[in-house]
């Protein structure tokens, strides 16, 4: 806002020459209104003295008072005393100046003790004695002017007009007592000010009444008071001005203050219940006050910005005659609101901003029309409302918030310490997603005002419903929704938990991907899961290099060096992918798996079997639980404490569901090679296809002739052939043969 604005009252000051109408002068003109000695006015006689003239001067001989009549007389019936066509110097101190006053004529009624001047009455303030005045002197324009003789009141209930230096101005009705030094502008107040330089723009004042206390050096309007200066206006209730030694404007404090001011390309509104301005030495306004409702509102093209608090302080740069809003600072429920608008059909707009603290401070860019920063100096809450469906909600609580504007007062970055952060859910009934931090900085885009990376560090916590998190730091880029977590990063929910260097979130379907010496526990979903290759109990563990979870945590994947494993059971791959809606795991690259088959106790078809382990390696795996089939692909080696198979495929189920990760049976193709080993013996099988079966022990080689070599019985090649290891026999197309007709030499 400009000073201007506030120095509606500066005219008031010119128009106070009128109070050199005291009391001992208006004594002077009374007494010298009677013809002097030795010729006395009396009652009974007519009197007229033509081209009536008086001079008073003082001890030292310099000039107090001229006054001349162009006829002073008194009728016979009367004690009324006329004067016609009068004019009165009334001489300065220094006597070197006066205040001419004129009237075409005016009547002294001796009892009454009153001089009333019927007619126009013109006073004009410091004439010069000699020479043409340097400028336009001040005027004042009335009639029907009553002086008092004893007291030096003057009154006037006429319209009264007023030039002076820098304007001109009227009322109606006007009164000046010299015992208290009151001047009173009874209504109707209008003052009319010239533009101040080659820049300035002219002002117009408009008050109901205007008491000019100069004793106190105070000028108090009411009811109310109206500014007018180009396309700024302000309108106030009762004013007090308080005036400096040398008669300028220091304070103005004005109650139920409203003012608007208007440009092509802003509109700027204000008020306050009760506002304050102080002037500097130059006249320009370099602080004010609003209290109780203070509010300010800045409208442009772009977008609005409203600021409204208990108190609100306003600096100014005074410089070039001229006073330019330099920093505002709110207390009290401030809140700052800054609101985009459209200038296109169909634009899609940024999020509004709301600030909230008790202390906000608005620092100005230079000409002091747009914002250049907002500061918190208490606890602040800022909220992003959306104005587009595509956003969110969200808001944030900190200390010490600093926002940076750019051009058009579109907003470029925001700071904050000790930060929380909350966004509403992308979808009806999800859970928010909270944000705490040491510190936080948020980049925003230039043309848009849409918020385009934030950036949290130091202690940082994320929480989602169920679903946690922590890092060192973390960055949100608000196009991708993405959530990066770098340094000490960990997710984790009731379902598990995932750490690594870098782990990047997706915020609206949490997705999560993580990078970096990753380190994941994981329980299976129950809602999905059942017994697969790792089924037991307890949870998961997995190590990667990198790892992605989609689909609800349902689909995950490790890639680089993944080590999965569950209690003693395990599987290594390159890659490693688990689809727990799909019921199926893929495993690529390098694949090793470990299964431990428990501790069988004996039945009475049964006997006892100790816990072994099945390592099965191979190039690719694909597991689908439907079926509890283990598909190995390329150079598949299976081995068991007491079997090794080679092939190129391979094909495990696991037991039923119920049971643990037991083998039930093993199907192998291509190249097959079985290696067999019991307590003094070994067996060596060679077949395209074999099959191999844990309950009881039966090993069928077919396909590819094959070859069956027994250390102790020598090698038996027939179209099929099925070995049962556990009791040493073997059938050959089906049909078994004696112990005796193929053993070979004991050694």
């Amino acid at each position: 806002m400009r000073g201007a604005r506030w120095l509606f009252l500066v005219a008031i000051v010119a128009i106070l020459g009128w109070l050199r109408f005291t009391y001992s002068t208006q004594r002077r003109i009374l007494d010298q209104q009677a013809p002097a000695k030795p010729t006395p006015l009396r009652s009974d006689v007519a009197v007229s003295i033509p081209d009536w003239y008086r001079r008073e001067t003082d001890k030292e001989g310099h000039k107090v008072l001229e006054i001349w009549a162009k006829n002073v007389r008194q009728s016979t019936d009367s004690a009324r005393i006329d004067l016609e066509q009068v004019r009165i110097h009334l001489f300065h101190k220094d006597a070197d100046q006066f205040d001419l006053v004129e009237s075409p004529a005016a009547k002294f009624q001796p009892g009454e003790d009153k001089l009333f001047a019927e007619g126009e009455v013109t006073i004009t303030l410091k004439v010069p004695e000699e020479g043409p005045p340097s400028h336009r002197l001040v005027s004042i324009h009335t009639s029907a002017v009553t002086f008092e003789s004893k007291t030096g009141r003057a009154t006037t209930d006429k319209p009264t007009d007023f030039t002076f230096e820098n304007g001109t101005g009227k009322c109606v009705g006007a009164v000046y007592d010299p015992n208290t030094k009151e001047l009173q502008m009874q209504s109707n107040v209008e003052l009319n000010m010239q533009a101040r330089g080659p820049n300035g723009k002219p002002m117009k004042l408009e008050s109901g009444q205007l008491i000019y206390k100069e004793l106190e050096s105070k000028i108090l309007l009411s009811p109310w008071v109206k500014l007018t200066r180009d396309t700024s206006t302000m309108e106030g209730g009762d004013t007090v001005v308080t005036l400096n030694k040398d008669g300028a404007i220091e304070l103005v404090q004005a109650q139920k203050a409203k003012g608007k001011e208007v440009d092509p390309k802003r509109t700027i509104e204000y008020g306050a219940d009760g506002l304050t301005v102080h002037y500097a030495e130059n006249g320009e306004v370099d602080h004010a006050t609003g209290d109780v409702g203070a509010h300010v509102v800045s409208s442009a093209e772009t977008g609005r910005t409203s600021t409204k608090a208990d108190r609100i302080d306003l600096e100014f740069d005074t410089q070039n005659h001229e006073s330019t809003l330099k920093k505002a600072m709110a207390y009290g429920h401030s809140e700052v609101e800054s609101t985009p608008l459209a200038t296109t059909p169909g634009q899609l707009l940024a999020d509004t901003r709301v600030l909230k603290s008790e202390v906000i401070e608005v620092k100005m860019q230079a000409g002091g029309r747009e914002v250049d920063q907002l500061l918190t100096h208490a606890p602040g809450h800022i909220d992003f409302i959306p104005n587009n469906p595509a956003s969110r909600h969200r808001q944030m609580d900190g200390e010490r918030i600093t926002l940076t504007y750019g051009p058009r007062n579109m907003i470029q970055s925001f700071r904050s310490v000790n930060v929380e952060t909350r966004t509403d859910p992308a979808k009806k009934g999800g859970a928010p997603q909270q944000t705490w931090s040491k510190n936080m900085l948020a980049e925003f885009d230039p043309k848009t005002g849409q918020m385009a990376r934030m950036k949290q560090w130091d202690d940082f916590r994320y929480m989602e419903g169920e679903r946690k998190a922590v890092a060192s730091e973390a960055t949100l880029d608000q196009a991708s929704n993405m959530i990066t977590l770098d340094k000490a990063a960990r997710v984790w929910d009731p379902t598990g938990s995932t750490a690594a260097d870098k782990i990047r979130l997706e915020q609206l379907n949490g997705n999560f991907s993580a990078e970096g010496h990753v380190s994941s526990s994981r329980l299976q979903n129950k809602k999905t899961a059942s017994s697969g290759m790792l089924s037991g109990s307890e949870p998961i563990q997995a190590t990667a290099q990198r790892m992605t979870s989609t689909k609800d945590n349902s689909l995950i994947t490790y890639e680089g060096k993944a080590d999965l494993w569950q209690g003693a059971s395990r599987i290594r791959a390159e890659r490693i992918e688990i689809d727990q809606e799909a019921k199926r795991m893929v495993a690529d690259g390098g694949v090793q798996t470990q299964l431990l088959e428990k501790e069988k106790k004996a039945t009475p078809t049964r006997a006892a079997a100790p816990s072994i382990f099945t390592n099965v390696k191979s190039q690719a795996l694909v597991y689908t639980d439907s079926d509890r089939l283990a598909y190995y692909t390329g150079g598949v080696v299976l081995s068991r404490p007491d079997l090794l198979v080679k092939s190129t495929e391979l094909r495990s189920y696991l037991s039923e569901a119920s049971s643990d990760n037991s083998l039930d049976r093993t199907y192998a193709d291509g190249k097959v090679v079985i290696h067999q080993t019991s307590p003094g013996r070994t067996r060596d099988g060679a077949a395209e296809h074999a099959e191999y079966y844990t309950t009881d022990q039966r090993i069928i080689l077919r396909g590819g002739n094959p070859t069956l070599n027994d250390s102790v019985k020598g090698a038996t090649t027939a179209q099929e052939l099925t070995y049962f290891a556990g009791d040493d026999r073997l059938m050959v197309n089906g049909a078994p043969e004696q112990p005796a007709k193929s053993r070979l030499r004991r050694k």
